[in-house]
């Protein structure tokens, strides 16, 4: 079974950056599709971006420009760096899997001055 650990969260000021990680278990990570979801008080879980395991993303409107997802096959992690966060970015983050609808735990992101 694959486990999916995040970290990188934490307290940003509006305009600040963060870079989330989330690292997998499992042999065969590089040939999973990724996904970043968030999921902010009273909210519906938001799907914020993906990768594929050739490299591929998409993102949602409203982080483009400002988010990046990247994937080191080698090390079996996935990674978010946010720029330019703004108070409405904050929320849990969670890495999945989309292949098998693995979870992680999430990290809390918290913009705020």
């Amino acid at each position: 079974q694959v486990h999916l650990v995040e970290s990188g969260g934490g307290l940003v000021q509006p305009g600040g950056s963060l870079r989330l990680s989330c690292a997998a278990s499992g042999s065969i990570f590089r040939f999973y599709t990724m996904g970043w979801y968030r999921q902010a008080p009273g909210k519906q879980r938001e799907l914020v971006a993906t990768i594929t395991g050739s490299g591929s993303t998409n993102y949602a409107d409203s982080v483009k420009g400002r988010f990046t997802i990247s994937r080191d096959n080698a090390k079996n992690t996935v990674y978010l760096q946010m720029n330019t966060l703004k108070p409405e970015d904050t929320a849990a983050y969670y890495c999945s899997i989309l292949t098998t609808g693995t979870w992680g735990q999430g990290t809390q992101v918290t913009v705020s001055s």
